[in-house]
């Protein structure tokens, strides 16, 4: 379905003189196209992540993603690799290596820019997102990565507080802090209820999977 999607990136360190191969973390950083700074919470986050020697994944739009780039240039951090829809990056201000991806879908359609972001979900660990608790692109993010088992820490700009997100529960109390505006944009634009109920159903008890499936072996 995304041809264009890479694999996890083959990058490894070695400890003590036991030649064991640990797998480097990377993490997905993101953010509302509306943030043009980032608190000084998130950018402290983002110094953890650059100390820990983590591998970072980031988008080239503006707004969070420039400010994104701007605190890890700040940090002389070279483990960045800028993702991009089509041929280069709209901002790279790292001069960091970039991975295109070549979406099938119209260019500068939604789903042009959104390929990209889901590229990014696949190959990270975890997710590091600023939202404006309105950002339809952010809070897909924020789904997709749930959806792929993946947990993301959530900077909620206007609460100036750090929400971790890894079950439904987590996603409903983000969503609630949504003015009623702004979910009525995000399910004209990307379907929420339906987004919602598909990850209800996938993180459904195994039992209750069997019984809405008929494939309960009792009953054989």
């Amino acid at each position: 379905l995304y041809p264009h999607l890479c694999t996890k990136p083959q990058l490894f360190v070695f400890l003590d003189n036991s030649h064991r191969e640990i797998a480097l973390t990377t993490i997905f950083i993101a953010g509302s196209i509306s943030i043009t700074r980032l608190h000084p919470k998130v950018q402290k986050r983002i110094q953890n992540i650059v100390s820990s020697n983590f591998e970072v994944v980031v988008g080239d739009a503006c707004g969070a993603d420039t400010a994104i780039q701007e605190c890890l240039l700040a940090y002389q951090t070279k483990s960045v690799t800028v993702y991009c829809s089509g041929e280069s990056p709209r901002n790279n201000l790292g001069c960091w290596p970039v991975h295109a991806v070549q979406p099938s879908a119209k260019v500068g359609s939604r789903a042009y820019f959104t390929a990209k972001d889901i590229a990014m979900a696949h190959c990270c660990d975890f997710g590091l997102m600023i939202w404006d608790c309105v950002s339809t692109g952010t809070l897909s993010n924020i789904i997709e990565l749930l959806k792929q088992k993946k947990k993301s820490v959530v900077f909620i700009d206007k609460k100036e507080e750090f929400l971790t997100i890894s079950t439904i529960e987590n996603l409903n109390t983000l969503i609630s802090l949504m003015p009623s505006s702004a979910k009525q944009r995000a399910q004209e634009k990307i379907d929420l209820s339906a987004k919602i109920a598909e990850l209800s159903f996938e993180q459904l008890p195994l039992s209750w999977t069997e019984n809405l499936t008929g494939e309960n072996s009792s009953s054989s």
